[in-house]
Order: C-alpha cells, then structure tokens, then sequence
C-alpha cells in the first residue's frame, strides 16, 4: 500500500469519528489532532499540516451537513474534500493535442528518471498512441543500453547514439524520424546536485526541443525538500508537471506529494512499484479515497480495461450467469487478475474492503495460491479443463505430481471452482436483468462502502 502508514492511521481516525455517539467540538479537536500527527510523521511541512487541520476544523464546526448526510458523514466528507484540495483538488490530466507531442524529462539523478521514461511510454502506448522515447543522457554510463533494454520489452522505438557526448546533436540527428509518432519521450541527463552545468545544459535542450510538457522525475524520499526542487527546476526549464517515483516504499511520500502540490509544478504522474506498469496518473481525490480506505473504482475499471477487451468481459459474464462455468474459466480469471496487478493493491481499490480489515499475511497468502494454482491447471487435461467434475482422486495425484504441488492443493482449487459455480445459481442461471435484482435483493441492496443501492 503506498503510504501505508498514512494510510492506516487515518482510517483508524474516520473510524473513530463513524463509531462516536455525537458529533461535538471535543471529537472534532480530537480528530484534527489524529490527522496533523499522521500528516507530521508522513513528513509533511509543519506550516501546511497547520493549514489543513484549521480547514477541517472550521468546517467542521461552522458547516451545518446539507440534506441526506448525518453530522458523522458529513465530517468524514470534509476530511476527504480538504485532503483531496491540499493535494490539488480535480488533477492535471495532460491533453496530447497535436503530433508529435513531445515531453522532456528532468531531475536529479538516482530518482528513477531512465525507468520512469519507460513507464510514460507504456502509459500512453496503451492509451493507443504510437511512442518513441529518445536518451540525450551523456554523463551517465549505459543509460542508453539501460534504455533500449526498457525499450524492447515494452516494444517501443528507442532512439540514441552510444558514447555521443553532445546530447544536442542527438537529439537533431533523429529530429526528422520523430516526426513519424504520436508522442515523443525525451530523458536528460541529471547530476548529484542541480549545479551550473546541469542547469546550462537543461537550458539548451529546453530551448532546442520546445517541449509541450516539461515533467520533474523526483524519488518520494527527499520528502519535503521535494518543493525546494520543484522550484529550482521550475525555473530552469519552466517545469509543467511532477513525476514522483518510489511512492510504494518510503514514509515520506506524503511531504514530497504535497510539497510539490504548493509549487507551480503539480504532480501528474506516481510511481507505485518496480514494474513497468506500476505508474498512474495522479488523480487527488482518487488516491484520498484510496488512503481513507473509499477505493478508487475509476482506477479499478482502468485496470480491467487494460487486462481484459470488452468482447472478453461480455463473453465471461454470459458463461457466469448462464452458469456454464469451468477451469478455463477460472483460469482466465486468474490471468486476468494477474495482469491487474497484486491482490494487495486491487483489493485497496475497492470500497469498503478496508473494513473487513483483512491480515496482510492471508492477501499474501492467497496470491501465493493463484501461483501454485496456475501450476495445477497447466497440469490439466482438456477434458479435466472443460469438465471438472471427472478429476476424481487418481487425476488429482497425477495433476498435482506434474505440477509439483500437494493433492491437497489440487482440492482446495476444486473447492474454489464449486464455489465459484455455486455463486452463479444465485443469479437464477438465467442471466436476464431480473436475476441480477433478484441477486442484489438477497444482498440487500448494500455494498460496502457505497451505501445502499435502490434497484429500480
């Protein structure tokens, strides 16, 4: 969980605040106090943490809660606006209006710059544009090869010259060939501080690229001399957008996220893992919800899309309604989510799970298991695939003797599978509309963190 920390203690506030009897100013000072140690402790600047918590709490006590909404929800809700706002509010989404759309990135190095080059690419590759990223990183040894390496596995155009020291004629030599792309990716070079050189040289490729967009690439560890950065860089190459890399692993993402969210230079991308695609658009009020355990559905949904076409999905849901549901099936499923991403991080997207306060070793456990159960489906026949009920108990020793697991393994995913079939006949098999209300009625009409859902 990236901020977990953060993350932990604000939840274990708001759930503070929904199991108190009454809403009184002694629970509102209790409750400002709970957020500026959490903010405080995730780094974040002494000044602003003060700026915030006098927001919440003259809100708090001044604000009468409009219709619909108790006095508890709707201080909830004024803690999830003025996070969200101290963040910066609605978000910078960048617009790619014209071809090429180039985008130059900067800062210091060691902050994750040739890799974060490589994540922007697959972003916007899988948002249907045709990328090519090109390194102008002349100080660095193997930058380019590190580079190109990214670049393949991705299968995007990588553009350099090995051992070139003028990062000019570099880029002027593949100028004419970029023109050929949707959006073009620009890597600098960077120094251990942003000495004169840096700043000369930076200068001159803002200068010769004319970038539509200028991102600083900056580590979440340097906490709150984030802003001071961002200013620096700001003024060197009018920077339009912040990358913050390594949010997933330091306790001081939170002073770096809203150092930077002050600074003329708002965050427009986070790095939330070593993978390729562990990159997101920053999105404030989405990662408040996901840090006050709401979930980030719009998130959620992305990630299917990514994993999944809609003809697959449609095709998946008819076999799950109609209730011909088999191990391939299953198995689809399980890749599907695999392609998402970790059980950990799917399950903070979905409201309301923060509730059943899971242990994290079970989450990891049950990833473990989607792995060995991979195993034992690749050890299946066809016939085992298609008609599960034929795996009797010699299959299941041949199964799990070529998938080098236990017979217990083999029947523990069989038992999922029955449950997973099981769960379709509560749709009535039928697949139609009425099934589906017919289903949310025995639910009754709630899901987690969403309330109650009216079926009309």
């Amino acid at each position: 969980m990236v901020l977990e920390k953060l993350s932990e203690t604000l939840r274990n506030t708001l759930s503070k605040v929904a199991n108190a009897l009454f809403v009184d100013e002694k629970l509102v000072n209790a409750l400002v106090k709970e957020i500026q140690r959490a903010l405080l402790q995730a780094d974040v600047n002494v000044k602003l943490v003060f700026e915030l918590s006098n927001k919440i709490k003259e809100r708090a006590l001044k604000q009468e809660p409009p219709a619909g909404l108790t006095k508890k929800e709707y201080l909830i809700n004024i803690v999830y606006e003025e996070l969200a706002n101290f963040l910066g509010g609605e978000g910078h989404k960048i617009d790619v209006n014209k071809k090429p759309f180039k985008i130059m990135l900067c800062g210091l190095f060691g902050s994750g710059k040739t890799t974060t080059t490589a994540k922007l690419a697959k972003f916007f590759q899988k948002r249907g544009n045709k990328v090519a990223v090109i390194q102008t990183d002349t100080w660095r040894p193997a930058a380019y090869e590190q580079l190109k390496q990214l670049g393949s596995q991705i299968n995007v155009d990588v553009f350099g010259i090995k051992n070139e020291k003028d990062p000019m004629k570099i880029y002027k030599t593949f100028e004419p060939e970029l023109q050929k792309y949707n959006i073009v990716i620009i890597d600098t070079a960077g120094r251990d501080a942003l000495s004169e050189d840096l700043i000369e040289e930076l200068k001159q490729m803002y200068v010769l690229v004319n970038p539509d967009e200028t991102m600083l690439v900056m580590s979440a560890d340097i906490g709150q001399a984030a802003e001071r950065q961002a200013r620096a860089f700001h003024d060197t190459c009018h920077v339009t957008g912040v990358i913050i890399t390594k949010l997933d692993g330091t306790a001081k993402g939170g002073g770096a996220l809203i150092a930077c969210a002050v600074t003329g230079a708002p965050v427009k991308f986070i790095g939330v893992g070593e993978k390729i695609d562990a990159f997101e658009e920053f999105k404030p009020k989405n990662f408040v919800g996901r840090l006050l355990g709401m979930g980030d559905l719009e998130a959620l949904l992305e990630k299917a899309r990514e994993a999944v076409t809609e003809e697959e999905a449609q095709d998946m849901g008819k076999k799950f309604l109609s209730g011909k549901f088999n191990l391939i099936d299953l198995y689809q499923q399980m890749e599907t989510m695999s392609k998402m991403g970790s059980m950990g991080k799917l399950m903070e997207m979905i409201p309301g799970m923060n509730q059943l306060q899971l242990p994290k070793d079970m989450i990891s456990v049950q990833e473990g298991k989607l792995k060995k159960w991979k195993f034992i489906l690749d050890s299946c026949n066809k016939n085992e695939l298609e008609d599960p009920e034929n795996i009797n108990n010699p299959r299941m020793s041949r199964i799990a003797k070529g998938s080098g697991t236990e017979v217990q393994e083999v029947s523990e995913l069989l038992k999922q599978y029955r449950q997973a079939k099981k769960m379709t006949k509560m749709f009535g098999g039928s697949g139609s509309p009425k099934a589906m209300e017919k289903m949310m009625k025995r639910m009754g009409g709630k899901i987690p963190g969403l309330g109650n859902l009216q079926m009309k």
